[in-house]
């Protein structure tokens, strides 16, 4: 049976089962604070423990151990990333195109430490956050490095040619981003990506993969809404 492209009765060199693959865009930046910023901001990294950290949630909404098993705190502050970020976003929004102006910043400290990992997954969607414009990682560790793995691994965008549906998850190809001390990643929340797991021999806390996670998210209609009334 010859194929022949939609709409037409011109016969096609194409096949049905061909597949569209597109990387999706990372942009990284190494030695992003400097040493000395970068270690002050590790130091107050370390000093998280206890009650500060909390089993990293799925969706903010609830900890499921087979998707996502890490540590989190919600009220670490970094206002030196927050300001060397807002220095580099314009060059940021050009290579991803995308605009980021008058973004509201929400981002936690995220500590992975032997055998921790998320599954792949998306930061937005159309259900879930979709006030998420862009995703950063910024990544603290000690040196040399104490452990193994927790890669981030970006997959590239699939899509069959003659459908409007995804391809399937073994048919995507990847690039892995290794989680250097002060370097910070950019990409946009729909990429699909994953934290790969994490070997740390030690199992000490200040050895741990530890993460600043972010987004640069729209304003919420609703606060708008009441800044407006006021």
């Amino acid at each position: 049976m010859t194929d022949r492209i939609e709409g037409t009765d011109r016969p096609s060199a194409v096949c049905t089962d061909a597949i569209w693959r597109l990387p999706v865009t990372v942009c990284r930046i190494t030695r992003f604070l400097g040493e000395r910023t970068a270690g002050a901001l590790l130091e107050r990294a370390i000093a998280s423990v206890g009650d500060t950290l909390r089993p990293s949630m799925v969706g903010d909404r609830e900890v499921v151990p087979d998707i996502r098993r890490s540590r989190s705190c919600q009220d670490f502050a970094a206002p030196e990333l927050m300001s060397a970020i807002d220095e580099v976003l314009e060059a940021v929004e050009h290579t991803l195109g995308v605009s980021c102006r008058h973004t509201d910043p929400s981002y936690s400290l995220n500590v992975h430490n032997d055998g921790d990992f998320y599954r792949p997954h998306q930061d937005s969607s159309t259900e879930f956050e979709p006030r998420r414009l862009l995703t950063f990682v910024y990544y603290l560790h000690r040196t040399p490095r104490p452990f193994g793995g927790g890669e981030l691994r970006v997959f590239d965008a699939v899509l069959p040619l003659h459908t409007d549906t995804a391809g399937e998850w073994q048919e995507r190809s990847w690039r892995d981003w290794q989680p250097e001390h002060d370097s910070i990643v950019f990409f946009r929340p729909t990429a699909w990506h994953e934290v790969r797991p994490v070997d740390c021999p030690s199992r000490r806390h200040a050895d741990s993969r530890f993460a600043v996670n972010g987004w640069l998210c729209s304003p919420d209609p609703e606060s708008c809404a009441n800044n407006l009334r006021r």
